[in-house]
């Protein structure tokens, strides 16, 4: 007998949602399937509560490798899917998404780099896709009630599936960690539980970590929390080669896609511990949360690439670049990726990059990194135009002054206007 009742009382682990048991009668459901604790609740629920034909689907974003995408997929048949689907999305997660998220040196409240926003909203477009496939009945995911997850997933699903029906158990049952380990192991299921006190997102652009440490304002998490344990000691230079604007080798090696300058670039710098913090932000929703990450090669990747920028980019192209980075970033993380003005925005970032061209060097070290700095053919920092602080070989002396007065001549007609106006008023 479940402890999840329909009555309209909640009482001890009794909890009501509101369609009845067997509301599904076979009719087909997808869900977006990660194979954790939340996604094992929903396959249980809607195909043994409900009643549904859970047809689950897996987006992989460069978080899991074949090993392990094989162990989910036996975990998601052993729990009594009626088929399932892998994705491997990696590269189309890159080129849709994070090769702008690198061109705008996007950093959440200069902070957090986006790792869970970002693949989610490509996880959402290929499930929305996959209900339209199979013609489905209803679509699911396993988002609670309390962060931006929900807003996202439903928010694709409205427009790119409308009118499909969409189940949120976790959500609509407003059930806790606990709650949900009880149900699976009422219902029989072997999972490691103890790994489920810590919910981790993987992709290639990062990774989320949360738990009962991030749940308050004051709080880190233990290092055994952390995916990527601290294995290097000592310092590492490595150089950083970008061709208009993407990351295309690191050190000697040279890759085929930029994804696997990514990958190869997260393997070197994440034993350091780099790029571990604990983001705090607002929902699209309108509460503040915290969450723990840990972004190796996505922070090494935005601060060498900001600085190789520096470099070769004007004033006023670095200026508005920051300006509609924000937007960008902001827009995205609220899940808008199809708002049309982000591909009016994907387009001024791309032309940006036309001469953000040269190699960075990094010199990595245990739980921090540092720019040591570029070399660019299109360096506009160029000892031929003078050296900063020292002499200058492009302007004189006179030069300035008469610049100095022009570039000042507004403001002092405005205070000449200001003491005019209080002369005559005394």
């Amino acid at each position: 007998m479940s402890n999840f009742s329909n009555s309209n009382e909640t009482t001890n682990n009794s909890i009501h949602i509101g369609p009845p048991q067997g509301s599904g009668h076979g009719r087909k459901i997808v869900l977006g399937f990660s194979g954790g604790l939340d996604t094992s609740f929903c396959v249980k629920y809607l195909s043994e509560d409900l009643g549904y034909e859970v047809h689950s689907i897996i987006v992989n974003t460069g978080g899991f490798t074949k090993e392990e995408l094989e162990a989910t997929k036996a975990h998601a048949y052993a729990l009594g899917v009626k088929s399932h689907t892998t994705i491997d999305a990696v590269k189309i997660y890159y080129e849709r998404i994070i090769k702008f998220l690198v061109f705008g040196n996007v950093l959440k409240n200069n902070t957090y780099p986006l790792s869970v926003s970002a693949e989610r909203l490509i996880q959402a477009l290929h499930i929305a896709d996959h209900v339209k496939e199979l013609n489905a009945d209803a679509v699911a995911h396993g988002s609670t009630g309390a962060g931006n997850d929900q807003v996202r997933f439903d928010m694709i699903f409205h427009i790119i599936i409308p009118g499909i029906p969409i189940l949120t158990p976790i959500r609509d049952l407003r059930l806790s960690r606990e709650q949900s380990i009880a149900y699976l192991k009422e219902k029989g299921v072997d999972m490691d539980f103890e790994k489920a006190a810590y919910s981790i997102n993987k992709g290639l652009w990062g990774t989320s970590v949360g738990g009962k440490e991030t749940l308050n304002s004051k709080g880190v998490l233990p290092e055994d929390a952390w995916p990527t344990q601290v294995t290097k000691t000592g310092s590492e230079e490595v150089k950083l080669h970008f061709h208009k604007g993407e990351l295309k080798g690191v050190n000697e090696q040279h890759f085929t896609h930029p994804y696997e300058a990514v990958q190869h670039l997260q393997s070197i710098a994440g034993p350091y511990g780099i790029g571990r913090d604990i983001h705090v932000g607002d929902t699209i929703i309108g509460i503040k949360g915290r969450v723990g990450f840990e972004a190796a090669a996505p922070m090494v990747i935005i601060k060498a690439h900001h600085a190789l920028e520096k470099h070769v980019l004007t004033k006023w192209q670095l200026v508005h670049k920051d300006q509609l980075a924000q937007f960008y970033g902001t827009w995205l993380h609220e899940g808008q990726i199809l708002d049309p003005v982000m591909r009016d925005i994907e387009a001024f970032f791309t032309s940006t990059q036309q001469q953000v061209t040269g190699d960075v060097f990094i010199q990595l070290n245990p739980y921090y990194f540092q720019v040591v700095g570029i070399e660019s053919p299109y360096d506009l920092m160029n000892s031929r135009f003078g050296k900063y602080g020292e002499m200058n070989t492009g302007w004189t002396g006179e030069d300035v002054r008469g610049f100095s007065k022009i570039f000042g001549n507004q403001t002092s007609i405005y205070f000449n206007v200001l003491d005019e106006v209080k002369e005559k008023s005394v």
